[in-house]
């Protein structure tokens, strides 16, 4: 894997397959599949609402607006065929400890079981290694299997700490030290 990163700079990350980059505003198109797709037990702010947004132009708008940052998530391209199937990177959630981000990941569902979340988590958990993050964290929906297992493949392990929602399923948080 390759890396460049420069604090206020965007982070360009490559593997075999993929290049992971920052979105480009004619992408929000990619984002706004995202958000439909999301599975119904996903809380709803998370997801379109019955008004229609985030539209594809309010999601373009927020790409534009984004300010380069190592803290984000990047569109994962397929190099060979050029097109972007989803997204991975750390996020501030706000959950965890200062200092220790959280690994995020979403794929277009055309594009789950070919490994690309393993490539490109690893990936970037390669990158935090390298600038300087000692431990990530991750949430994850209980319910979410594929998504634990790919944390699983990359080295994630479950801790005790456990947030039970009712309506949307429990949020388990997973950690790895890097």
């Amino acid at each position: 894997m390759a890396a460049a990163a420069t604090p206020g700079r965007e982070v360009v990350l490559e593997t075999n397959r993929l290049l992971l980059r920052p979105w480009r505003a004619a992408e929000a198109v990619v984002q706004h599949e995202l958000w439909i797709e999301r599975d119904p037990r996903v809380p709803p702010h998370r997801r379109i609402d019955a008004d229609g947004h985030p539209t594809v132009a309010e999601l373009a708008d927020s790409i534009r607006t984004d300010q380069p940052s190592p803290i984000g998530l990047l569109a994962i391209e397929r190099k060979a065929a050029g097109d972007v199937i989803g997204a991975c990177g750390l996020i501030d959630g706000g959950r965890v400890p200062d200092g220790e981000p959280e690994l995020a990941f979403e794929l277009l569902r055309r594009f789950w079981h070919h490994g690309y979340a393993t490539e490109a988590s690893l990936a970037i958990l390669d990158w935090a290694k390298s600038s300087g993050y000692e431990r990530l964290w991750a949430t994850v929906r209980e319910w979410n299997v594929a998504s634990r297992r790919v944390l699983a493949r990359v080295g994630f392990t479950e801790t005790d700490r456990k947030e039970t929602d009712a309506v949307y399923g429990t949020t388990l948080f997973l950690t790895t030290p890097l």
